[in-house]
This record gives C-alpha cells, sequence and structure tokens, in this order.
C-alpha cells in the first residue's frame, strides 16, 4: 500500500459514525489516519504547511470527500504516528513540542522532509531570533578529522559553519550534523565567507587568488585575480559582503602594492577597485593592506582596517569606504594602543576596538564618525601605554545588540544599558558579562567567533574541533 491513499482507517476506539459525523460536508476539520492512529486538525492549520505538501495534498483529499458526501474514506498515511504527532504541533504552534527530545533530530528530519515542511522545522530550530546571548553556554564540539586546527569559520542564517581546517572545508548543516569535507588547492586557508548555504569564498595570504567553492560539488567554481601594474601575483588579506557586492582585500606577491576588489555577488564580474595603494620608499601607512573588511548598512559605506608591526610599535588604519565614489570618506590612524581586533556594529552604531597594548576594549560612536576625536575605553584606560601587549591575539565580534569578544581562553560579553535622560549626554555605558558556566571557563586562546541561526560557534588554538554555545532552553 502507498504512504498515502484512501482507506478505511483503523478503528483506535473510534467507530464509523465517529467518522461520519465528524467531518460534515460543511466542517472545518480534517481527521487524518496515521499509521492507524487518528488526528483531528483544522483546515487553517493544514494551509501553514504550503502548497504542493503532503498536507496540502491531505486538504485537497478532504475537499474532494466532502464535495462527494464521501466521509467513510478518511485519508490514511502509512507513516509513523509518533513523529506526525510531532510534526503537527510545529504546524500548529511554530515550534516543536517538549517530547520531541525524546526522538532523534534526525528522524524528525527525514519525517520533515518527507511531508515537505523542512524549512519550517528550519524556522523553529534555528531561528536568528532565538539567539539569546545571556543565556549562552557551551553544548556541543563538533570534531574535526585530522591533525589541523580551524583557520577560518563562515556561517549561515540557519545555522550551519563551514570550517577550514588546513587544506580542507568541512560543513556542518543546521542540526550540526556533519554534511561533507571538500579538499582545496590552498595550503592553508586564511579568510572564508559564506555565500549561499553551500557556497563558500576562500582565500590564503600564501596562495594567489580568491576561489569560490561549490562544496556540495566538491570543487572550485571559478578564481578571482587582481594585478598591479607589473602583473604580480595577489594574495587574499581579507573578504566581506553587502546585500549586492563581494569585497576582497588583496595584496601582490611582492607586498608592494595592495588593493579592494568590488564583484558583483550574482555574477562575480568586476564593478570597482578602491583603496589602491602602490607603495614607495618607506610609506608604512599605504603599506598596511586590509585584513578586515565590513559593511555598514546604514551609512552605505565599507570599514577597511589593517595594522601593522613596525620598530615603534603597532599602527594601522581604519577607513570608510564610499563604493561608489570611491572614495574614503573618514579616516583613523591608529599609533596609540591600535587594534588588535575591530569590529561594528550598526545596531549599536558604534565601532569596537580591543587594544594590543590594553587588552581593553573601546568604542567610537558612529552618529560622531566625521567628528572623531578619541576612542572610549570601556576598561582600564591606564593600560593604553602598556607594553605587555595583553590584547594580542584577543578577538572581537558584533551580533545584534551585543559586542563579544576573548581574552585569551575566555569569552566576555558587552552590552549596553539604556540610560534615558538621566545620563545628560555623557558617554554611553556599557556592561560587560562573563559568559558560560564555571566549567566553559578558561581552556585555549580563542581563534574565531561566528554566529548562525541561533548558535554561537567559537575555535581554539590547536584544538580539532569546534565548540557550538548556545542556549539551554533552545537546545534541542
Amino acid at each position: 500500500m502507498p504512504p498515502f491513499s484512501q482507506s478505511s482507517p483503523i478503528s483506535n476506539g473510534f467507530s464509523n459514525n465517529h467518522h461520519k459525523n465528524n467531518q460534515q460536508p460543511s466542517t472545518n476539520i480534517i481527521t487524518i489516519d496515521v499509521g492507524g492512529q487518528l488526528f483531528q486538525t483544522t483546515k487553517q492549520t493544514l494551509t501553514l504547511a504550503g502548497s504542493k505538501t503532503i498536507f496540502s495534498n491531505l486538504f485537497d483529499s478532504s475537499e474532494h470527500n466532502n464535495n462527494n458526501n464521501n466521509n467513510n474514506n478518511i485519508p490514511f498515511i502509512d507513516r509513523d504516528p509518533e513523529l506526525f504527532s510531532i510534526l503537527l504541533s510545529l504546524l500548529r504552534t511554530g515550534n516543536l513540542p517538549s517530547k520531541a527530545k525524546a526522538f532523534d533530530i534526525q528522524d524528525i528530519i527525514f519525517e520533515a522532509n518527507y511531508y515537505g515542511i523542512s524549512d519550517l522545522l528550519v524556522q523553529s530550530q534555528s531561528n536568528p531570533s532565538q539567539f539569546e546571548p545571556f543565556d549562552l553556554e557551551k553544548s556541543i564540539i563538533l570534531p574535526l578529522s585530522g591533525r589541523d586546527s580551524p583557520s577560518a569559520i563562515a556561517t549561515t542564517p540557519n545555522g550551519s559553519v563551514h570550517v577550514s581546517h588546513g587544506s580542507k572545508i568541512t560543513s556542518f548543516d543546521w542540526s550540526l550534523q556533519r554534511k561533507s569535507t571538500t579538499l582545496t588547492s590552498f595550503a592553508a586557508i586564511d579568510s572564508l565567507l559564506a555565500l549561499s548555504p553551500n557556497i563558500v569564498a576562500a582565500g590564503a595570504t600564501d596562495f594567489s587568488g580568491l576561489q569560490i567553492l561549490d562544496l556540495d560539488l566538491g570543487y572550485a567554481t571559478q578564481t578571482l585575480n587582481w594585478e598591479n601594474a607589473t602583473k604580480s601575483s595577489s594574495t587574499v588579506q581579507a573578504i566581506g559582503i553587502s546585500p549586492d557586492f563581494l569585497f576582497t582585500s588583496f595584496e601582490s606577491g611582492r607586498r608592494n602594492s595592495n588593493s579592494i576588489m568590488v564583484y558583483d555577488l550574482n555574477s562575480f564580474k568586476p564593478v570597482s577597485q578602491i583603496a589602491s595603494n602602490e607603495i614607495f620608499g618607506a610609506d608604512l601607512g599605504s603599506a598596511i593592506p586590509s585584513t578586515k573588511l565590513n559593511w555598514v548598512p546604514s551609512l552605505n559605506l565599507l570599514m577597511a582596517s589593517g595594522s601593522h608591526s613596525g620598530p615603534s610599535g603597532v599602527t594601522g588604519t581604519i577607513k570608510f569606504w564610499d563604493i561608489r565614489s570611491g572614495n574614503a570618506v573618514w579616516e583613523i590612524k591608529e599609533t596609540v594602543d591600535c587594534f588588535s581586533d575591530i569590529t561594528v556594529s550598526d545596531t549599536l552604531s558604534a565601532v569596537f576596538k580591543i587594544g594590543v597594548n590594553s587588552g581593553e576594549v573601546s568604542y567610537t560612536d558612529l552618529k560622531k564618525f566625521r567628528s572623531f576625536n578619541s576612542w572610549s575605553c570601556l576598561g582600564d584606560s591606564r593600560k593604553v601605554n602598556n607594553v605587555k601587549k595583553e590584547g594580542f591575539g584577543c578577538k572581537i565580534e558584533a551580533h545584534g545588540n551585543q559586542v563579544f569578544c576573548s581574552k585569551q581562553g575566555e569569552l566576555g560579553l558587552w552590552s549596553e544599558v539604556l540610560m534615558g535622560s538621566s545620563n545628560n549626554g555623557k558617554d554611553r555605558v556599557f556592561k560587560k558579562n562573563v559568559l558560560g558556566r564555571s566549567k566553559d571557563l578558561g581552556g585555549s586562546r580563542i581563534t574565531n567567533m561566528g554566529f548562525g541561526g541561533s548558535k554561537m560557534f567559537v575555535t581554539r588554538k590547536d584544538q580539532q574541533c569546534v565548540e557550538v554555545w548556545q542556549s539551554s532552553v533552545r537546545r534541542f
């Protein structure tokens, strides 16, 4: 018997009279027999599954029976009734019921695919709106094959993650099941960015070209290159993205020139070139390629930042580029307590950095960026002239209304405290929280942080795995 058919159901305590009385031509109630167990729901609930699904077939079948006064033939599906009950709850509420935790997530995924509602399942389990920063704790360890530690990670909005380790890229789907491992031509990958669930852009500081890889096919479909006046090879220093464009920071193989290329995100054809520098003599300012690219939607500008360690210490530049005109509209030269890492939060309208000397977080307000004077330190400002370089290797990333930072093996979370009119125009107030339970604290130095769906992903130095941090309430 096929999975879906018209048949007389196993009674399971219900009589035929019950069937007839319960499903009149004008009723809104649909009765379904799944694996011998009867379920009742409404037409409105079934329509939430969308068209061209098993549920829409049930709705059409019920309409046919009603129009022909054929109330004895209840739609029958030869599937597991317990799993069906879980998916019916998903349709009704948009969330899985608590009893779903008694099942293997892969069994639920398999059934959701069969019924055609896998997108609803993903939304219920990995929706970015379910990200709860103050309740994050280390929940799962994703092991990686081989001896190489993760060098870069790329996340997607639905919570899947791609991890580069050595010459390989390992992908995990939204349910954190290993999906594939792709071997690349790189010796090691330094920059990785997800362009879609199965397409990534990858580059390295010691290998020419930016590669566009289809991880489902397992190979590079395109390589993007930049050439300077001498036609030398170019390596990738950073990758960024906006809704329309792909940004790539290149440096020539001889390290005497650098530039940022702007590509169309759909065709990958070059659109423009900005921040092009040819280095002459001891012009260290132009010698610094951009090593981090962040798009700022509210300003429609690209933030490009890079730093350099020289005889006088660590110096750097932060520039905001208008990609339409190709001009830099704002520049900060970092000479005192230069950033070890930097990020921008469009939600908080601020740029945040970790000082390489102090190891402290500082910010500057985007609303006042044209009149930039100095950074506002959120920690101990006396450490600015520290020679110990406490911020070396620290990481900082903005996500939503929070700023996440790492110092050695610990994770911190900065959030703004809204003061209302009582602040009287003074500096904004931010408060730090330490993430995780006591057993989550410490460990090797954190090398990457990424966010996707309702999860945060963390990698550490010399660890051949990825940590998944998520809310204990949301965790399946």
